[in-house]
Formats: structure tokens, C-alpha cells, sequence
């Protein structure tokens, strides 16, 4: 209720603010315009008439802007010369009409009348809207062709109004106003000929169409500079033929810089908001009450607050009992003020009676401008009548929405609702397509050594996704099934042998997962007869059990429906560990089932062009959630990452935010370092590029990008190198995302996607695993950047701007160990006031032996040595922390590059934390991060790559049950005396080896007979002796299946036979790998701190000076502050790459905001849990 509250207040504020946003905006232009008239008392008008152009030229700077920056992190088609000829073309009339509207035209009018006049630029999108709905005739084409008839009767009005005839010769010089306003609201009018051509079927046009949505980016590069250059033209020639000169903007007077640049800042800023804040709203499902209806209720708004401003002035101004115009224009010409806000405000009534067709109009006249103002009104409700029939899906695409990234200054409201796509009615669909867009979604978790707890998270998961969408929902509101599947790696063992006979069984862990499942199974099952009012029955549920090629296989309908199914993987039949899972379910899922669907469709179309077509659209929607056997998440954090699939079709794979779970420092660590990373790397990577790594433990895929060409063909390639056993099974979901990324698809993330894992809790687990990640990271990087060119040119989101940006990552990555000896050095320097070169001598030192000692003993004594030297080195950075204060507090100053870089730090991490509220808490964990920065950037980074040779997985191993081998020599006891003495009991034990017996006994037996051992299944009695609530009904699997499994197992998974010669190859390819790798590695960080040093030894001649700034922001004489120029390059780029990714953290959290605002607002409620089963629900929640 209370996130309700908060989601709906935030939703209300945006509402409110683009309700409020374009009255200021309108008011604003409007006088700067009149502002612009050769009578008001603004003097200087060359610079008026400069501003108002620059006002009119902000959108065209934005939108040129946003084209460049796209242009530079992606990839952007060029569109054809004809095509960018007439686009050019038509923009150029269209920024001509508003040159000469807003500069050359509205000056010369009233203010109420160039009000509403901005209101009759929907003549041609209303006749549009006519002329290509009139074959075949529909109905829809009453509102524009109603919308068209008060816009061109507007028109009539204006021209009446304002004709010289029916008035003195003072009003004749208005003439060719009111032709050039009519000829540029025509010209206006094409600014949206795209959307109001989408109803023409003309081939020419149609292609057209397409080719501007694969070539926008760089179109509006050239339509952008073109405005600019047809406004900046207009201006310049204007100003001379009214007889104005340019020198006159160099002695503008305080009096007019103040007021017009106020009047352009608000113009300027509030345009942006209001287009910002309508967009925002449109994507938060707010089109009817929040967007179309401030934008049409803005002129009658402004119009009455002119009425109140004209009202207020004449009882300060018109002395006379009733209301007369005449005489309140007389008395302004008298007054006197001298306040900017009142001068603006008399701005109003003094436009209008600058206008002489008002002050000499009768009643008759009057009610012309009063009818024009209606028609003009009426006129744009009409012709954008089809804003209030928008529908919109979550997080829809801003080009979705609306067809133009280009604002118009002078006529925000307007422009925003014409600019509305218009959407077409979907013609009626067979039977076939109604489906279309429904999705298939197969949750797929490898399982290994997983505790009970972890096995009851990813349980409790999946049954909550099974209540959330029950199987016999038909008109569920996200559309879409799911298909629940567990792979259990190495799942049975064989017993000790007993009457040369050995029983093949499952593990315990799997026997733990059957026992847990029942558990939760019959939580879930008594919550939902509680809902309905059922009887809680007790009887067995019936499950069923088999045998499959690769082990076996049980089948769990939940209790809503869906199903759950447990591969149990027999490693002796098909091949085990994690990638090969990943392979298993792959091509069973997307190879087996999707064949079986393509198959069913070819039998419901009659050629072979719609069964493939259908079969397209079948990938495109099946999709496939990557879990780890502990995960827990949400049903919504599952429908986020689907949205992110559904509306973007290049999106290959989308992940969420990953919250380690567990408790102890080292989970401490991580909840930070796992915030830090997703807070501003991953953000960054979203929005300058493309996520590099989807984690496996919680990642969406298209079922259509792994089936592309050299995605999961390439992801069985067995490692047969050294460098494969790194990039291939260390990270196998770096790598499956490196092979998306090559192949064009696109990787997102979604931080409102929430999942927990298990994270390592013991120092020595958490150094396995990375020992594991950071060699995997750093292959699978420079894979990708040694294949940038072909990435950015396949992959339309990965630019070579943002490959630099990844080399720039990946050398401060690189350089991370020798910036830690460098910051150990400074940190010996400021607490014991050594010498900077004895210092950096110092810090080399231990990193060097810990290298050494890496290469001589075993792992879990460099474990052991690691954890020692980083307490060391935590004492060290809290004294460093401490000193760096002292130093800022003893130079009196923080302004020094120590001081900046360790304050803005703390800023940084604050304010990021603080736009992550639920997440707040997590930066008093930073303490301990930081103070582990040696430990995790130094130590770590030279373990992991000094065991790059290890390719053992490093967590979750236990040890396996040793099994008595057939042909182990065995002993007899020969001899046996037991005595105590002193306390202690004392056993002597002779025993002798029974092989030697045998051979001094060969005259009795002449050859050993060897006994084989036959194997039992038994793994099926077993496990339905293990299940007490769940009948496990033996099945048989289907035919058709058998032969797709024992092909598959035979080209993919056959278990890889142990050939000792191949280990020995391989791990002296592994360890030749290893060194050079540690080589490369060691050997750019020694240059650095060798560079570092000798700029030391050469002394103050090549440092950076700068003078020391005192905390009152003065200079200081006396004192200079020395950086070296190394260190100087290293701190600016640290500190370009964390504004980099600040900025872009900014821009993701508003995209993250709109994603949850509109997804509350759609979402599914639950059902309300009663029953005595509701503690035990929430016992299994997180």
C-alpha cells in the first residue's frame, strides 16, 4: 500500500508539472514577441528579434544534439541523397513558415490574436487525415474532416478581421502580414507530413517512410543544421529591411538584457520540460488526462489569464466605471513603472492597443476575432481528435510514440499532439496471428551441490511465478506461458559394492531437492484451497518419474498448472558442469520443442512461406530465463525483463539488478561492490552501448539470438586450448553475451528487475570465484575489441566510440594493481612522512613476493597468505583515510588533487546511493570496500592470474565419496599388539599384502580371478521411497524423443573419456598461457610504477603546478601545489570515466522510473492470502 502511495503521489507531480509547464512556456513567448514590435518599449530590436530567433532555434540545437550523440555510440545508416534531398527540402519550408510566422508576422498582430493564430497550424494534417482515409470511406474521417472545415473557416475569420476595407487607412499596412501569416501557417503545416502519410499506400511514400526509420540519425544531423541555417538566414535579412542595424545588439541596455533574456530562459527551458515531462507522461499510460488535455486547454488558459491581467490593469489604470479600452490605453501611454514584472505584465494591454483593428472595431468586428479564436480552437481539437484513442504498451519507444524527435519553440502545444503517431487500425487477423504476440518463456536453473536453503529459494521462485500466472488464464493481461525446467548435474553415484553388485542411486542433493520440493509444494497447494474456501485435502498428488539417455527426468505439475521438470543428469551418460547444461537445455528446448511446433504448424498453412513466417515469429517470442540453482526474484522482476524483449525486437538478452545474499564481511564487500557495478558501470553500458555480461544466475533470451548463426552452433565448441578453457567454461555467460554482441543483438539491463543469490561468505571461496571471473572478463573484452570493427559495423548499438570507451575501461583495469601500489606508496608517504621514491620502493616490495610465493606454493596457502596481507593493508588504508583528513585539515585547504579526488568520491557514491533509496543503505558498506581496495584490486588480480592455469570451478566442491577400486592391493593382518603407557594407548599393527600372499601361495591358486561388478538401477524405488506426500508415477519417455537425445548426446554432450597424455598437453598449454599472460600483465603495471618513479627522481621540473586555493576561494601567493603528469592523466581519466557513468546513471534511472511507474500501473494484482497458511507463505518469501 505504502509503494502504492508513493508511485501514485511521484505519478500526480509529473501530471502537475506538464499541466502547469506550457502556460508559462505560451505566456513567455507571447511577449516576447510583442516584446519584438517596433512600439513597445523595449528599444533595442535588433536584439529582440536576435533572441526570439535563438528561442526558435533551441529545439533544432537539441534534436542536432541527440542526433550526434547517436550517431556516435551506434551505428547509423545513411539514408539515399534523393530521399535526404526532399527531407531537407521540406524542412526548410517548414522552418521558413515559422521564420516568417514568429519574426516577420506576429509582431504586427495583438497578443490574443497571435494566441490563437498558433493554433491554425493543423490545416494540413486535418486535409491529410481526409484525403487518404477517403478510399475506402471511413468513418474516422468525420474528426479531421470537421477539424479541416474550422481551421480553413479560422482563416476566413482572420482574413475578415483584419480586412482594410472595413476599416481606416491606419490598418491598410497589416495587410501583407495577414497574407504572410496565412502562407506560413501552409508551410508550418508540413512539419508532419510523415505521420499524416502513413495512411498512403503509394509505394514512393511507403519507401520513403522506411528508409527514414533506418536513416533518422543522421537525417536529422542534416534537417537540424538546415533550420538552423534557414532561421539564422531569416533573421539576418529581416533586420535590415526594417531598416534596424546590427552594431545596435552591442549597446543593448540593462533595462532590455534583463527582461528578454528572462523571457528566453523561460521560454527556452520550459519548452524542453514541457516536451520532456509529455513524453514522460504518455509512457506512463497518462495520454487522455496528462498530455491531451493540458495541451488543449493551454490557449484558453493563457487566454483567460491575459483577461485577469487586463482586468487587474485597468482598475489600476482606467479610471471609469465601466470598461473601455480607449481610455486604459491612454492612461498607459501616461504611466510611469519602473518594476520589470508590472512592465511586463502592462505588456498585455499595451499589445492591445497597439493593435488599431481593435480599437476602431465594433461589435461586429469583435465577434469576428472572437469566432476566429474558436475556430482556430476547434479546429486543432478536431484534426487531433485520434490522441485520445491512443493505445499505449509499457515502455513504449519515444519514436513509437511520436514521429519526430523535433519540438517546435513557437508552438509547443500544438506540434506535441500533431506529432502523436497516428496508429493505424489493425486490420482483422485469422486465427493464426491472433497469437501473435503471446509469449513462451522456458525458466531453465542448473543445479550442482546447492544446500537446502538455496534449492528452497529457487523453488519458492518458481511457484510464486506458477500463482501469479496460472496455466488456465486465458486472458492474462502479459500473455504469456511458462515451462519450468531444473538440470541436476551429476546426480547419481553408485553404491559400495555388496555381493559384487553395485546400486545406481541418487545423491543426496538430489534427495534434498525431492524432500524440499514437497515441502513447498504442499504450502502452495493449501494456499490456494484456502483462497478458493476448498476442503484442504491430504491426498497423494501423482507425480511421474522416467528414464531418459542422459539419466532421468520427473515431472511436477504445480499446483496452479504449470509444470516443473528435473533433468537428473547422469555424467557417466552425457556431459556434465555448466555451459553443457546450458547446451542441454538449449537444444532441447529451442531444437526438440520448437521443431515439434514448426512441424504442427506446417500442417495449418497451405505454403511454405507462412509455416516459416510463423515459425519466425514463434522464435522471436520464446524466450529463455537463465537461472543458478539459488536464485530468488519476483514474478515482476521476470515480467520487466519480458517487456524489455517484447518491445525491442533487436534485444537479444536483457538482465536484471543481482543482490548478493548471505551474511559476514565478505558479503558486506560484495553488496557494495555489486551496487557500485550495476549502479554505474552496467548503466553505462547500457546506455553508451550494450551490456557486456548478462550473469547466468538471472538473464532473459531470445530464443531467435541464440539460434542465430555462430551463437549456440559456436557455444558447444569444445575447449581443445588453453585460451578456450579460460573464455569458454570460466565465464560461459561473458562469452554466450560476446557471441550476442557479435552477431548484432543488442544486451540491456533493467534496474528495476530485482534478483538475489547466494554470494560467497569465506574468503577463500569468494577468491575461487574470481579467480574464475577476472581472466574469463579480461579474455572475453579483448575478444570483443579485437573484433570492433566487425561488431560496430553488424551490431547497430556498439559504436567505435564506444570500443574506446571500453579500451580506456579496460586499461584502467589493467593498470588497477600498479594504481594500488602507487596509492600504497602515497599512503606510506603521508602517515610515516617518507621519501615518495623510499615509499613507492616500500609498496613495490610485498605485492613482488606475494607474486613469487603465487608461483611456488599451493593455491589455498596463497589463500591463506592474501588474507593476511589485506587486513595488513585495510589498517593501512583507514590510516591513509585518516591522514588524507589530517592533510586537508593541516594545508587548511581541500582543495588539492588528493582532497578533490577523495571528496568527490564520497560525493559520488553518496549521490548515486541517494537516487537509489531502497539501496541507501548499502553505502555504509563502502567503508569496508574501500578499505579492502588492496585486497580486491591488487592481491586478487595477481592470484587470479598467477592460477590462470587452475580451471577447477573453485566454489560449491565437496569432497566426492571415494569408491574402493577392484584392483587396489589389499592388506591381511599378519600382526597385533595393543599396550598402554603413560595414558596412551599404544597399538602395533604387521600387516602384509595380500598380493605378496598370493604369490607365495601359487601352488595352491596359479591366477587371480578378477570379478566384474554388475551395476542395479535402483535410482527409482529409491526416490519414491524418499517422497511421502507425491505419488512418483513411473512413465515411459516418448519414442520420437529417444533418437533426438542420442543424437544430440553423440555430437555434443558424450562424456569427454580422461586421456591422461591430452591433461598433461593441455595443462602445460594452460600453464605456457599462464605465463605469458602474467607476463603482459606484470609487465605494463612494472612500467608504470617505473615511469611513476624516475618522474619522481627527476624532480619538480616536469610537475603540474598549480596555485593552492585557501577555503575562502582566494589564491594563495606563497604556496603552489606539485602534481606529476602521470598521475595528473590517470586522475582526470579515473575521473572522465566515473562522470561518464554518473551522467549515464542519471539518464537510466529515469528510464528505469517510467518503466516501474508504468508497470504499477498495469501490473496484476495478487490474490489476497488468507488462511492459517499464510505465515508459512511468508516464511518463504524474501
Amino acid at each position: 500500500m505504502i509503494e502504492g502511495k508513493v508511485v501514485g503521489i511521484v505519478y500526480l507531480d509529473f501530471s502537475k508539472a506538464f499541466d502547469k509547464t506550457p502556460h508559462g512556456r505560451l505566456a513567455s513567448l507571447l511577449l516576447l514577441i510583442s516584446a519584438s514590435n517596433s512600439e513597445s518599449p523595449f528599444e533595442n530590436k535588433p536584439f529582440t528579434h536576435l533572441i526570439l530567433a535563438c528561442a526558435l532555434v533551441v529545439p533544432n540545437v537539441l534534436a542536432l544534439a541527440k542526433a550526434l550523440w547517436k550517431v556516435s555510440f551506434g551505428s547509423s545508416d545513411a539514408p539515399s541523397l534523393n530521399i535526404l534531398g526532399m527531407v531537407c527540402l521540406i524542412e526548410a519550408v517548414a522552418a521558413f513558415g515559422t521564420s516568417i510566422l514568429v519574426l516577420v508576422c506576429m509582431p504586427h498582430f495583438d497578443i490574443v490574436t497571435n494566441l490563437y493564430i498558433l493554433n491554425g497550424v493543423c490545416l494540413l494534417p486535418a486535409l491529410l487525415q481526409v484525403v487518404f482515409q477517403l478510399k475506402p470511406l471511413k468513418s474516422s474521417m468525420l474528426f479531421p474532416l470537421v477539424g479541416f472545415g474550422f481551421v480553413f473557416l479560422g482563416l476566413l475569420l482572420f482574413i475578415l478581421a483584419h480586412n482594410p476595407q472595413q476599416h481606416s487607412e491606419e490598418v491598410k499596412h497589416i495587410k501583407p502580414y495577414v497574407a504572410l501569416a496565412i502562407v506560413a501557417l501552409i508551410f508550418i503545416s508540413f512539419n508532419w507530413w510523415e505521420n499524416f502519410t502513413s495512411y498512403c499506400k503509394i509505394g514512393i511514400m511507403e519507401n520513403i517512410r522506411e528508409n527514414l526509420q533506418c536513416t533518422r540519425n543522421i537525417t536529422y544531423v542534416c534537417t537540424s543544421t538546415v533550420r538552423i541555417l534557414v532561421i539564422g538566414t531569416v533573421v539576418a535579412a529581416w533586420i535590415p529591411v526594417k531598416e534596424y542595424k546590427w552594431e545596435d545588439v552591442k549597446t543593448v541596455s540593462q533595462f532590455d538584457l534583463k527582461i528578454i533574456l528572462c523571457l528566453f530562459g523561460i521560454q527556452g527551458i520550459s519548452s524542453a520540460l514541457c516536451h520532456w515531462f509529455g513524453v514522460l507522461v504518455c509512457k506512463m499510460h497518462a495520454v487522455r488526462r496528462s498530455f491531451a488535455v493540458p495541451s488543449i486547454l493551454a490557449t484558453p488558459i493563457v487566454f483567460f489569464a491575459f483577461l485577469i491581467v487586463l482586468y487587474d490593469s485597468f482598475n489600476k489604470y482606467g479610471k471609469a466605471d465601466s470598461f473601455n479600452l480607449t481610455a486604459l490605453c491612454h492612461n498607459l501611454k501616461t504611466s510611469n513603472d519602473s518594476d520589470s514584472v508590472q512592465i511586463l505584465l502592462l505588456e498585455i494591454p499595451r499589445s492591445l492597443c497597439r493593435a488599431e483593428v481593435i480599437l476602431i472595431s465594433n461589435k461586429v468586428g469583435l465577434a469576428l476575432l472572437g469566432s476566429l479564436a474558436v475556430c482556430f480552437w476547434l479546429g486543432l481539437i478536431f484534426s487531433t481528435f485520434y490522441v485520445w484513442g491512443q493505445h499505449i504498451q509499457r515502455i513504449e519507444r519515444t519514436s513509437q510514440l511520436f514521429v519526430r524527435r523535433l519540438y517546435e519553440a513557437a508552438f509547443m502545444e500544438q506540434s506535441m499532439l500533431l506529432n502523436t503517431r497516428v496508429q493505424k487500425k489493425k486490420e482483422k487477423k485469422d486465427k493464426s496471428h491472433q497469437k501473435s504476440d503471446h509469449v513462451m518463456i522456458y525458466l531453465c536453473a542448473t543445479m550442482w551441490h546447492e544446500t537446502v536453503d538455496e534449492m528452497a529459494k529457487i523453488l519458492t521462485s518458481i511457484f510464486r511465478l506458477d500463482k501469479y500466472k496460472p496455466n488456465s488464464s486465458k486472458s492474462h493481461k502479459d500473455n504469456f506461458e511458462f515451462e519450468a525446467h531444473i538440470y541436476f548435474d551429476d546426480a547419481f553415484h553408485l553404491t559400495n559394492p555388496n555381493d559384487n553388485v553395485q546400486k545406481r542411486v541418487l545423491n543426496q542433493y538430489v534427495k534434498n531437492l525431492v524432500c524440499t520440493m514437497e515441502d513447498i509444494y504442499r504450502i502452495f497447494s493449501h494456499e490456494k484451497q484456502s483462497l478458493k474456501d476448498e476442503q484442504e485435502d491430504d491426498d497423494i498428488v501423482k507425480q511421474t518419474i522416467m528414464e531418459t539417455p542422459y539419466g532421468g527426468r520427473i515431472t511436477y505439475t504445480l499446483p496452479y498448472g504449470n509444470i516443473l521438470y528435473v533433468h537428473l543428469k547422469d555424467k557417466q551418460k552425457i556431459r556434465h558442469k555448466k555451459r553443457w547444461s546450458q547446451i542441454m537445455y538449449m537444444y532441447y528446448l529451442l531444437g526438440w520443442k520448437l521443431n515439434k511446433k514448426y512441424m504442427t504448424l506446417s500442417g495449418k498453412f497451405e505454403d511454405e512461406i507462412s509455416t516459416t513466417n510463423a515459425l519466425k515469429t514463434e522464435k522471436e517470442n520464446t524466450y529463455i530465463l537463465a537461472l543458478d540453482g539459488d536464485t530468488d526474484f519476483q514474478p515482476s522482476a521476470l515480467i520487466l525483463l519480458v517487456d524489455r524483449l517484447r518491445r525491442y525486437p533487436d534485444v537479444g538478452a536483457a538482465c536484471g539488478r543481482i543482490h548478493p545474499t548471505g551474511t559476514g564481511p565478505m558479503v558486506w564487500y560484495q553488496k557494495f561492490e555489486y551496487a557500485v557495478g550495476h549502479w554505474l558501470q552496467k548503466t553505462a553500458e547500457h546506455v553508451l552501448g550494450c551490456v557486456l555480461c548478462s550473469p547466468g544466475c538471472f538473464s532473459l533470451y531470445r530464443a531467435a539470438a541464440l539460434m542465430d548463426d555462430n551463437v549456440v552452433k559456436k557455444y558447444t565448441t569444445k575447449a581443445t586450448e588453453g585460451q578456450h578453457f579460460v573464455q569458454y567454461d570460466q565465464g560461459e555467460d561473458r562469452w554466450l553475451c560476446t557471441l550476442l554482441l557479435q552477431q548484432g543483438w543488442r544486451v540491456e539491463y533493467n534496474a528495476a528487475s530485482d534478483a538475489y543469490t547466494n554470494a560467497p561468505q569465506e574468503f577463500k571461496e569468494f577468491y575461487n570465484q574470481r579467480r574464475r571471473w577476472v581472466p574469463s572478463t579480461l579474455a572475453n573484452t579483448i575478444d570483443l575489441l579485437n573484433s570492433g570493427a566487425q561488431t560496430s559495423k553488424r551490431n547497430h548499438s556498439i559504436s567505435k566510440l564506444y570500443i574506446l570507451y571500453q579500451i580506456v575501461g579496460t586499461a584502467a583495469s589493467i593498470l588497477g594493481p600498479a594504481t594500488v601500489v602507487l596509492m600504497i606508496a602515497g599512503a606510506f608517504t603521508f602517515v610515516f612522512n617518507w621519501n615518495g621514491n623510499v615509499a613507492l620502493a616500500l609498496g613495490v616490495v610485498p605485492p613482488a613476493i606475494y607474486i613469487l610465493i603465487c608461483y611456488k606454493v599451493k593455491s589455498d596457502t596463497q589463500i591463506i597468505i592474501a588474507a593476511v596481507m589485506s587486513i595488513f593493508y585495510a589498517f593501512l588504508m583507514i590510516a591513509t583515510i585518516m591522514s588524507i583528513i589530517g592533510e586537508m585539515l593541516k594545508e587548511n585547504t581541500f582543495i588539492t588533487p588528493t582532497g578533490l579526488f577523495f571528496i568527490s568520491m564520497m560525493i559520488l557514491y553518496f549521490s548515486t546511493a541517494m537516487l537509489h533509496p531502497q539501496e541507501f543503505p548499502l553505502v555504509f558498506y563502502g567503508l569496508l570496500y574501500i578499505i579492502c581496495i588492496p585486497s580486491g584490486y591488487l592481491l586478487l588480480p595477481i592470484y587470479s592470474m598467477v592460477n590462470m592455469n587452475n580451471v577447477s570451478w573453485g566454489t560449491r566442491e565437496t569432497v566426492t565419496p571415494k569408491i574402493q577400486d577392484k584392483n587396489k592391493t589389499k592388506q591381511v593382518l599378519r600382526y597385533e599388539k595393543k599396550c598402554k603407557c603413560i595414558c596412551w594407548d599404544i597399538e602395533f599393527v604387521v600387516k602384509e599384502d595380500k598380493k605378496e600372499l598370493i604369490h607365495h601361495a601359487d601352488s595352491i591358486i596359479e591366477e587371480e580371478e578378477i570379478i566384474e561388478l554388475s551395476i542395479e538401477d535402483k535410482w527409482i524405488s529409491n526416490l519414491q521411497e524418499q517422497s511421502f506426500h507425491m505419488m512418483l508415477v513411473v512413465e515411459e519417455l516418448d519414442e520420437e524423443e529417444i533418437p533426438f537425445w542420442n543424437d544430440l548426446i553423440e555430437l555434443y554432450l558424450k562424456p569427454i573419456e580422461e586421456d591422461k597424455v591430452k591433461q598433461a598437453e593441455i595443462a602445460k598449454e594452460l600453464k605456457s598461457l599462464r605465463n605469458k599472460a602474467t607476463f603482459l600483465f606484470f609487465i605494463i603495471n612494472t612500467l608504470w610504477i617505473v615511469s611513476t618513479f624516475f618522474l619522481q627522481a627527476i624532480g619538480s621540473e616536469i610537475h603540474i603546478k598549480i596555485p593552492k586555493i585557501l577555503p575562502n576561494g582566494t589564491f594563495s601567493k606563497s604556496e603552489i601545489l606539485t602534481i606529476e603528469p602521470l598521475s595528473f592523466m590517470f586522475l582526470v581519466s579515473f575521473a572522465g570515466l566515473l562522470g561518464i557513468q554518473f551522467l549515464t546513471m542519471l539518464y537510466h534511472r529515469i528510464t528505469t522510473f517510467i518503466h516501474f511507474i508504468a508497470y504499477k500501473g498495469t501490473e496484476i494484482k495478487p490474490q489476497q492470502k488468507v488462511g492459517k497458511y499464510h505465515q508459512m507463505y511468508k516464511d518463504h518469501e524474501v
